[in-house]
């Protein structure tokens, strides 16, 4: 009976550890979707409405998709609270702090440093171009994301799913 229970413990772990990493696949290309469009918020607040950059930050963080904004609004306290801290520190900063709570993989936040060398050094063309490349970084990054094989889940790969999927117990 020991066995049996022990047995019972370890499969469901393994599935439950499963279901958290298939989730982790599936919620990257979500939050990728959200950064590319909190970048455009970004562009345009800085580009057309010339908001000083702190401003900016904060209105895209006050309109952005939840899992996101902490990365905006801790950047935008950091340019405020800090004398002389340079949107590159505040935005690292920032960075090192939202990455683990994130679904962002390396090479997703490769682009966010080199983004954030280019915040509030050059004028508002200069850092439209910076934020459009990262954009079309972002935008290649999750083509790639939705193009995994693992990315779709897929119902019928156990016994459980076979069930849901034909009304019978087996294949």
């Amino acid at each position: 009976m020991l066995k049996i229970l022990a047995s019972l413990v370890i499969v469901s772990a393994g599935g439950i550890c499963g279901m958290l990493v298939a989730r982790s696949y599936s919620l990257r290309p979500v939050e990728l979707r959200s950064l590319k469009s909190a970048l455009q918020m970004l562009e345009t607040e800085i580009t057309y409405a010339a908001t000083p950059l702190a401003e900016a930050l904060g209105l895209v963080a006050s309109r952005t998709d939840y899992r996101l904004a902490p990365l905006f609004e801790e950047t935008r306290k950091e340019l405020l609270s800090v004398p002389g801290c340079t949107a590159k520190e505040a935005w690292e900063k920032a960075l090192y702090e939202f990455y683990p709570r994130s679904y962002l993989i390396g090479c997703d936040m490769a682009i966010l440093r080199s983004l954030g060398g280019a915040l509030g050094i050059t004028d508002s063309s200069g850092q439209s171009k910076h934020l459009r490349l990262a954009m079309e970084q972002i935008e290649a990054e999750l083509k790639k994301a939705e193009s995994r094989p693992g990315h779709r889940p897929v119902l019928g790969s156990s016994a459980p799913g076979s069930f849901l999927r034909t009304g019978k117990i087996g294949f």
